[in-house]
C-alpha cells in the first residue's frame, strides 16, 4: 500500500461523508416541513410499509437505539399516528402499529420522500445507480471481515 492508495482511500471517505451529508440534509429538510424528526419518518416508514411491529425490534429495524424509541413511539401517539397495543398471547410484548390517520400522513409523505430521493439520485444514470448501489454494498459487506 503506497502513499497515494492511502490518499485515494480518505478522499473516498470524505467523498462518502459528504455526499451521505447533503442527501440527509435535504431529506431532514422534507421531514421537518411536515412536523417529523428522521427518527420519527423512520418509525412511521417502518410501520407503514411492514405493518405492526413489536416495540422491542423497531429498534434493531432502524437503527436506534432501544432507549430512545419508548420517547419516539410516545409522540407519534400523541399526534395519533400510532397505537401500542398489547399481544394477547404474551404479555411481554406490546406492538407499535400505525393509525388511520397515520396510513394518511404516511400516504401523502411518503410518495414526496420517494420523488425528492429519486430527483436527488437522478443526477446518476440508471446504470451509474447501479453500479454505485453494487459498489457501495461491497464496502459495507466487507467491513464486517476486517479485524482490527
Amino acid at each position: 500500500m503506497t502513499s497515494e492508495d492511502l490518499k485515494q482511500s480518505l478522499k473516498l471517505y470524505i467523498v462518502l461523508s459528504r455526499a451521505l451529508k447533503a442527501v440527509n440534509e435535504t431529506t431532514h429538510q422534507l421531514f421537518q416541513e411536515n412536523g417529523l424528526n428522521p427518527t420519527e419518518f423512520a418509525v412511521l416508514e417502518l410501520l407503514y410499509h411492514k405493518g405492526r411491529q413489536p416495540l422491542q425490534q423497531i429498534g434493531n429495524k432502524i437503527l436506534l437505539a432501544s432507549g430512545s424509541i419508548t420517547y419516539v413511539i410516545d409522540k407519534l401517539e400523541k399526534r395519533g399516528f400510532l397505537l401500542r397495543v398489547s399481544c394477547p398471547s404474551d404479555r411481554r410484548v406490546t406492538y407499535a402499529e400505525i393509525t388511520a390517520e397515520g396510513e394518511a400522513f404516511m400516504g401523502e409523505l411518503f410518495p414526496k420522500h420517494e420523488k425528492h430521493l429519486h430527483e436527488l439520485m437522478s443526477v446518476l444514470s440508471p446504470a451509474e445507480q447501479e453500479q454505485a448501489i453494487i459498489l457501495l454494498k461491497k464496502i459495507g459487506l466487507s467491513i464486517k471481515d476486517l479485524s482490527y
